[in-house]
């Protein structure tokens, strides 16, 4: 029955453990800017960690004296399995939308494999978490790096467009035509009328190599066309 406790140092080993593999996450979460950053992950996979302890070890009384009744049985998963279905809740916070993007995905996806991190320390598979951390951190990284170089010259850029027609309630056609024969998507349109213009707000996804320039300059030139500009060009998390 000795095997229901493990001694404090190895408590405090496992939750230090946890704090370095969750924490490098979190860095390069914390450099890139984003919602959950160096404290959130270590935080996480504290959490995480002490939950699986607690599950597997916290009930030292009541699970020994269930084994040696030979009553209930012991089940040191109960608790630390609600941590799949509370990170969820954690990782859904992370996420944003503005407009048809979406962003924070990856932040959600790295806090999602912090609690995995955190309770395979506290379940002891060291092996495990600490492989789990390197992968995630050359998928962090090194992926950024191949995403940047290879997939990002062939994906399209999203864009903002801000178009004022001179005459009210005119349709937008002609503009729509001109960004479609410039191989520009138009995701979304709102309208804005007032007794002098129409002023329409776009959403747009420009191909490869993302010059929008030629196509602002046509707009430009539409006779029915009194000001275009430029609200955003972004890229992709």
């Amino acid at each position: 029955m000795a095997g229901l406790t493990i001694p404090y140092w190895e408590v405090a080993l496992r939750l230090l453990l946890t704090v370095v593999l969750c924490g490098a996450i979190g860095f390069e979460r914390e450099v890139r800017d984003q919602p959950a950053g160096f404290r959130t992950h270590i935080l996480l996979g504290l959490g995480a960690t002490l939950f699986t302890l607690v599950s597997a070890y916290g009930f030292e009384p009541f699970t020994r004296a269930a084994l040696e009744s030979g009553g209930l049985q012991f089940d040191p998963t109960r608790i630390s399995a609600q941590i799949v279905t509370g990170v969820g809740f954690l990782g859904a916070g992370a996420i944003i939308r503005r407009g048809g993007d979406v962003r924070g995905l990856t932040t959600a996806a790295s806090l999602w494999a912090t609690a995995a991190i955190g309770m395979a320390v506290g379940a002891g598979y060291l092996f495990g978490a600490a492989a789990t951390t390197a992968l995630a951190m050359a998928t962090l990284y090194v992926l950024r790096t191949f995403r940047t170089s290879f997939i990002y010259p062939l994906r399209l850029d999203s864009a903002g467009l801000e178009i004022t027609l001179k005459e009210p309630g005119r349709d937008p056609e002609g503009v729509v035509e001109l960004l479609r024969r410039h191989g520009i998507t138009v995701r979304t349109i709102d309208v804005e009328i007032d007794e002098e213009h129409t002023r329409y707000k776009l959403q747009v996804r420009i191909p490869p190599p993302h010059d929008i320039h030629p196509a602002l300059a046509e707009l430009s030139a539409l006779p029915e066309v009194a000001r275009v500009s430029l609200t955003g060009l972004r890229g992709f998390e």
